[in-house]
């Protein structure tokens, strides 16, 4: 018997830690870490212990008889990635963290944002002594795209959360919520009021296509629906035009297939979930039979996971449609993929297309149709200001100038009808006052977390940085863990080496929040609201039933009947 990961992994890498065997990789030490789809256990180097099991937060770990049904592929999923890298006889090198002198003090940081990063970030501060933290969100409740972001269908992925909870929640920990910074409080009277600030705000923007007819009505980012769906306070009141029977998605990431799997799913599946009221009962209503995802690539280079299109096949009553030419390799790439050089999760993804092109269709299903080598190249309006159609350009894959093998336009171009477009092309980090920001990158510039000045390439002092603002929209939510470890590195490093100016007054901070943000939420008004939203759930048979205003939130939080 062996132990297997399976779809909701989420690359948070406990797992890893807590294996006595080192058969888990790739480890986060390890190249392929930043980039890999999910974590993989050797069948032949695991010893069937389960220590694995108890550690993973979203409850993706199962021993290899007790797989759940679908997820049979998993076993050579797993085995097949040591089949590329098998496991050396070398255990990683452990990094030993900086230890923080006692006649130092207590070290105070201010983190700004309370998802992933954020929650990782304080975890790792308060998992040594000393250290106290404030942590800032704009918003009454925690934890980000996790409670925002994160598709209603995958409630394993949301059981990280417990684990965010535990560290928000310590006593050397006070929760700022519902503070906005640079509205309530400014960067400076952060800084003055602590050594250091983790500025951990994710990527709020979006990136645009830039081509004719994408302001028309009926034409959206990605993110603006799925916020909604979730229920975001600032997304709540938006309207999708469900009417039509066709809804088109420009790009195949993850993101994008969570999308489309929402507008087709039945809603009495949907209803079991803690999605929106709001987006049920437009989704009840909805006409959407047929969701069109494009992607200007090849099936080798498709943005998406294996897991989320593994999971895509499995949906019952919906077709997953692929057209037979489409799902022929190019000759490079086919070449690229029956090679020694590529990863055996890039030959999953083609054969699954494959598969999926030599399914019979059924008229009677809604379905998802996955366009390969299709770019947008203008929305085209109805004349009243709504789009109708989106105008498609093929692709084809060539090498280009630099030896890159690229998706080049050809003049073969069709026409789609639809009224609801939706593009999934990537998030975008946004400038944060008083902060240095790369405008052409979307993050803010730094080495390593510690926040550097454009100019001069020199850190400013006791700013950090954590999660995409850092790094840029990639990875998943594990993927942060590192990423926060790494900037908590360089945070303690500087304050042991007196590189960080004391605070002036931490009484201060406390009599400036009370005059300036006196609907603060701290950590009991979000267990309140927590509370409030599960029994709500509880009561119509789902897990929670969310607030989507901030003035029933902070009801609920304040414990008002």
């Amino acid at each position: 018997m062996a132990y297997v990961i399976t779809q909701p992994c989420c690359n948070d890498a406990s797992c890893v830690d807590v294996c006595p065997v080192n058969c888990i990789h790739p480890t986060p030490d390890e190249k392929p870490f930043a980039t890999t789809e999910m974590l993989y256990i050797d069948p032949d180097t695991c010893i069937d212990c389960g220590a694995c099991v108890e550690e993973c937060p979203v409850e993706a770990i199962y021993a290899d008889h007790e797989l759940p049904e679908g997820d049979e592929p998993y076993l050579d999923i797993n085995a097949e990635y040591f089949s590329k890298h098998p496991i050396g006889p070398d255990w990683p090198d452990v990094v030993k963290p900086v230890s923080i002198p006692s006649d130092l003090g207590t070290l105070h940081v201010a983190i700004v944002g309370s998802g992933p990063a954020a929650c990782y970030a304080a975890m790792e501060l308060t998992a040594k002594p000393r250290i106290e933290v404030d942590i800032f969100d704009r918003l009454p409740t925690p934890y980000g795209l996790v409670r925002a972001g994160v598709a209603p269908d995958h409630p394993g992925t949301k059981g990280v959360t417990d684990q965010f909870r535990s560290a928000v929640g310590r006593r050397t920990v006070r929760c700022h919520f519902n503070v906005e910074v640079g509205d309530r409080i400014s960067h400076d009277e952060l800084l003055q009021n602590h050594h250091a600030v983790i500025y951990a705000v994710g990527a709020a923007g979006d990136r645009k296509l830039g081509i004719p007819g994408e302001e028309l009505d009926g034409s959206f980012a990605a993110t603006e629906f799925v916020a909604w769906y979730n229920g975001h306070p600032d997304y709540a009141d938006r309207e999708f035009d469900l009417s039509g029977k066709r809804a088109v998605i420009v790009g195949n990431g993850n993101v994008a297939l969570d999308v489309a799997r929402i507008l087709v799913t039945d809603p009495d599946a949907l209803a079991e979930t803690d999605l929106a009221e709001h987006a049920l009962a437009a989704l009840r209503k909805s006409n959407i039979e047929e969701v069109v995802i494009l992607g200007r690539r090849g099936p080798a280079q498709a943005a998406y996971t294996n897991p989320e299109l593994l999971a895509l096949g499995r949906m019952p009553d919906v077709d997953i449609v692929v057209d037979t030419e489409e799902a022929v390799l190019d000759p490079e790439s086919r070449s690229f993929v029956d090679s020694e050089d590529s990863e055996p999760s890039v030959a999953l993804k083609v054969s699954q297309v494959e598969g999926f092109a030599n399914r019979t269709p059924d008229p009677a299903k809604k379905r998802i149709v996955l366009r390969f080598l299709a770019s947008p190249v203008e929305y085209v309006g109805d004349g009243e200001g709504r789009v109708e159609k989106i105008r498609i350009a093929a692709n084809e894959m060539k090498r280009d100038e630099s030896g890159k093998l690229t998706a080049q336009r050809t003049d073969k171009v069709e026409e789609l009808e639809t009224g609801l477009v939706l593009r999934s092309i990537g998030y975008r980090g946004t400038p944060v006052a008083d902060v240095p920001f790369d405008d052409q990158r979307g993050v803010i510039p730094n080495e390593n977390g510690r926040v550097v000045d454009p100019d001069t390439g020199a850190p400013v002092p006791g700013v950090y940085v954590a999660g995409w603002i850092k790094r840029g929209p990639t990875g998943v939510i594990g993927t942060n863990k590192y990423c926060s470890a790494e900037t908590v590195t360089m945070l303690v490093d500087d304050f042991v080496a007196g590189r960080l100016e004391a605070p002036d007054n931490r009484d201060a901070l406390d009599e400036l929040l009370l005059q300036r943000a006196p609907d603060a939420v701290d950590f009991q008004g979000w267990q309140r609201i927590d509370k409030a939203e599960r029994a709500e759930g509880k009561a119509t048979g789902r897990p929670r039933l969310k607030m989507i205003s901030i003035e029933s939130m902070l009801a609920a939080a304040r414990g008002d009947a």
